[in-house]
């Protein structure tokens, strides 16, 4: 097992947080209806609820939002991340929006409606929303063995390449509004997808005339492991590796909450200039105008930065292997995860760890953890659901 890394970086600052009992803990607990999204974030002491946003900014972040240009209209800061980004995605149209949902909330708005199919590895929840409010379906197409959550494969992410031409087939071209390659493949445990398979997915989408949507969050990550991974990529830069992804797909909707680095911000980018044309419409009555699409000059002057940053070499090893000397821990303690460890987080396979007819923990490896299994308990509002309790 390889040893954590120290961190590549200095600490300028420090923000405290507060220490809290285990009475207090269970007290906000009960509190919140045992749902994390509920609590006060003054109640949590380790706070592993997601890294979307979530993250310190470096700097150079924080020394370019103080020359934030915040005109209405033809910002430098707005230049800044607009030449930026059309060096990593090679493409004309570049929409900034407040976050990655409004992003997709535009596009398929747009591409969407009844009848429509979009067609993905794995849809996250926030884009199948987006996708289902149009009237529109979304289906997830991961090979069979990929859903082996402890099966060892180096691009446990991909699409199943057989069951994407047979959906094709079945829903007809002319309905599929979209294919979508999200990278890393954030619901199926954050897990990398080969260039090999992006480029497969180009192929058929051409030889079908189907267009291609990037979802890259994480493209830096997914880079990361192509790198590391995949035969022919291993002397090539992380940026290039993504330029390269980039330049397979038609469209790009991106979170900048991830691997753009900052707190707050999206970003939309097409080539085809009629759908280019839609959505900055939409853009301008929905977010904002189209040279700050709902984000201030010193918001979009970090995600310039931050877009940079996040290919730095050291900074990416040390990420990547910090979530994964986390995940290898759990597992040699007996918690079963989804293996190998993903990009950005490490998932617990709960289902295994509890019975759910009985709510008893399972004996064995995890016979030491402590488990209770709260069956339809009250969340505030009067609303119920099923909640699992880890103690």
């Amino acid at each position: 097992m390889k040893r954590t890394l120290a961190e590549p970086f200095k600490i300028k600052m420090v923000e405290p947080l507060r220490v809290t009992t285990e009475s207090h803990r269970q007290q906000a607990l009960q509190t919140a209806g045992y749902n994390p999204f509920l609590l006060n974030s003054d109640d949590v002491f380790i706070d592993l609820l997601t890294d979307s946003g979530t993250g310190a900014m470096s700097e150079r972040q924080w020394a370019g939002m103080m020359q934030g240009d915040e005109s209405y209209a033809g910002a430098r800061s707005w230049k800044h991340l607009e030449t930026v980004v059309k060096q990593l995605t090679g493409m004309d149209y570049i929409l900034p929006t407040h976050q990655g949902r409004a992003a997709e909330r535009i596009l398929y708005g747009i591409l969407g409606g009844k009848g429509k199919v979009f067609l993905s590895n794995t849809h996250f929840d926030t884009t199948r929303a987006n996708i289902e409010f149009t009237g529109a379906s979304a289906f997830d197409l991961m090979p069979d063995q990929a859903l082996d959550l402890e099966l060892e494969l180096p691009f446990k992410g991909n699409i199943d390449l057989k069951k994407l031409e047979e959906a094709i087939t079945h829903h007809r071209p002319e309905n599929v509004a979209a294919v979508i390659m999200t990278v890393t493949n954030n619901s199926a445990g954050g897990q990398p997808v080969s260039m090999e398979n992006i480029r497969a997915v180009r192929t058929i989408c051409n030889n079908h005339n189907l267009m291609l949507v990037l979802d890259g969050c994480r493209i830096a990550e997914n880079s990361y492991f192509i790198k590391q991974r995949e035969a022919g990529y291993s002397d090539k830069t992380y940026e290039a590796i993504a330029r390269e992804m980039l330049g397979l797909c038609d469209a790009f909707v991106m979170s900048a909450k991830k691997d753009g680095m900052v707190n707050m911000g999206g970003l939309l980018c097409l080539r085809d200039d009629k759908l280019g044309r839609e959505c900055t419409n939409l853009l301008i009555i929905s977010e904002g105008f189209t040279t700050y699409g709902g984000l201030s000059g010193r918001d979009m002057e970090a995600m310039a930065i931050g877009l940079t940053e996040v290919f730095d070499p050291d900074y990416l090893h040390y990420r990547i292997r910090s979530t994964a000397y986390l995940g290898e821990h759990l597992r040699k303690k007996g918690i079963p995860v989804v293996w190998p460890i993903g990009g950005h987080a490490v998932y617990v396979d709960a289902k295994k760890i509890i019975q759910p007819d009985s709510g008893s923990p399972i004996s064995g490896a995890n016979a030491g953890v402590r488990f209770i299994y709260q069956r339809r308990h009250p969340l505030r509002g009067g609303r119920q659901c099923d909640v699992w309790q880890i103690r």
